[in-house]
């Protein structure tokens, strides 16, 4: 064997060698690890929109008609020329390859025709739909199930176009029509668009964002500037559950001071949350805001801390029943067992390198509350005891018959010994 050719071959090779991840990536693969745990909830149902699921399963091939279509309705809307937007995405290709973490196996020109058509389907969509364009023969949008599919893959971390590309080709398209006030900006358009999900309703605002599953995620956490407690290392280790809290005393009730899923306060017995509405595609939205927390905001990941608190708290149907009791959960899918198993799943081969500091001390704060013994004595007569003012009035008309057949008895006693 030749050495010197071998060392030139390896000397070549290393010389081709790039970072893999580079500070650009923000589009990313779900780790095996959770992808085979529920492989459905991170592939698109419908329509595929970038990359990553470009041509790989036959069902998503039926929608490239109606993307070709809008695309070219939303050329001939803002009298945009093909080569306007060739132009620019040809000179953006190679920073587009840096947003996703996989080596793309499509040359150049394959990939700007994937940007280009995918990008006109979500402009002219947001368009339509903005502007209530909703004819019969429109089924993007005069469908049903198939207006919230599409919706829904959209929010896939890995169905992802970088939002860059997409504003930028709508600005170069509406350049023109800049002077017009009834014009909106895309992050309008896209924020009209997932409105159902910005459950605090956030302004457009300052806000910047990645891709939709970025925005999702900010909808959930409010705001990403909003200044929010440390982070430490050391988690969350045990929570009572919600059955055993409220055993203990502990009050469930929602937080309607604030939308933010994270603000779960603890004081006087009472453990306020924010409101959750848990319905079929609620696995779906968490399981892809957490691969996106795993990915990229793993110092930061907010709604996995506030996950693992509902995952401790939520054991049973019963626990589920008691949150809902307290208008902390809306049960959208019938079943509370269904429930339990979608919280008790989420967190399954995550890792989770800090946590939220005011969570610790949440934690803290009910596990002294739990394992207080006169807390529990007073759950356990008010429950058995002091239900009712009935039950109330008559556990105390026994106390007191009680106590004075004791002093009875004692002065009994008493006398007989002076005798």
């Amino acid at each position: 064997m030749n050495n010197g050719a071998h060392v030139s071959d390896i000397d070549v090779m290393l010389e081709g060698a790039e970072a893999i991840v580079t500070n650009e990536c923000c589009i990313y693969r779900v780790p095996f690890r959770m992808r085979k745990l529920k492989e459905d909830a991170y592939t698109p149902d419908v329509v595929s929109i970038g990359p990553f699921h470009h041509n790989t399963l036959p069902r998503l091939l039926n929608m490239q008609r109606h993307k070709l279509s809008y695309c070219k309705a939303f050329l001939q809307r803002t009298q945009t020329t093909s080569d306007t937007w060739i132009r620019y995405i040809q000179s953006v290709e190679p920073e587009f390859r840096l947003c996703y973490s996989e080596t793309l196996p499509f040359n150049k020109e394959e990939l700007v025709n994937i940007i280009f058509v995918d990008s006109g389907f979500i402009l002219e969509l947001f368009c339509r739909y903005y502007d209530k364009r909703r004819s019969n023969d429109d089924v993007c949008l005069s469908t049903p199930w198939l207006r919230w599919s599409i919706r829904q893959d959209m929010l896939l971390l890995e169905n992802q176009l970088p939002f860059f590309v997409l504003d930028h080709l709508f600005n170069i398209s509406t350049s023109a029509l800049a002077h017009n006030p009834h014009i909106p900006s895309f992050i309008q358009l896209t924020f009209h668009y997932f409105d159902y999900y910005n459950i605090s309703q956030l302004s457009f605002d300052n806000i910047s964002i990645r891709h939709f599953t970025d925005l999702l995620r900010t909808f959930h956490l409010q705001h990403p500037l909003q200044r929010r407690a440390p982070r430490t290392r050391q988690l969350v280790e045990h929570l009572p559950s919600a059955t055993e809290l409220s055993e203990a005393g502990v009050r469930f009730k929602v937080n309607n001071e604030s939308k933010c899923l994270l603000d779960i306060t603890f004081s006087g017995g009472v453990l306020r949350i924010p409101q959750l509405k848990v319905y079929d595609r609620t696995q779906i939205l968490f399981r892809n805001m957490i691969a996106l927390e795993l990915c990229h905001y793993h110092q930061s990941s907010y709604i996995a801390d506030y996950v693992q608190i509902m995952d401790f708290l939520i054991n049973t149907s019963k626990d589920v029943d008691i949150l809902i009791q307290g208008g902390v959960l809306i049960n959208w899918i019938g079943d509370n067992n269904s429930v339990a198993n979608l919280f008790n799943g989420l967190l399954v081969n995550n890792v989770q390198s800090s946590a939220s500091s005011s969570y610790l001390l949440l934690a803290q704060h009910l596990n002294n509350f739990h394992r207080n013994r006169w807390n529990k004595l007073k759950w356990t007569l008010r429950n058995d005891y002091c239900k009712t003012p009935w039950q109330t009035a008559a556990t105390i008309a026994a106390v007191l018959l009680l106590t004075l057949a004791l002093v009875q008895t004692v002065c009994s006693v008493l006398q007989v010994k002076q005798q």
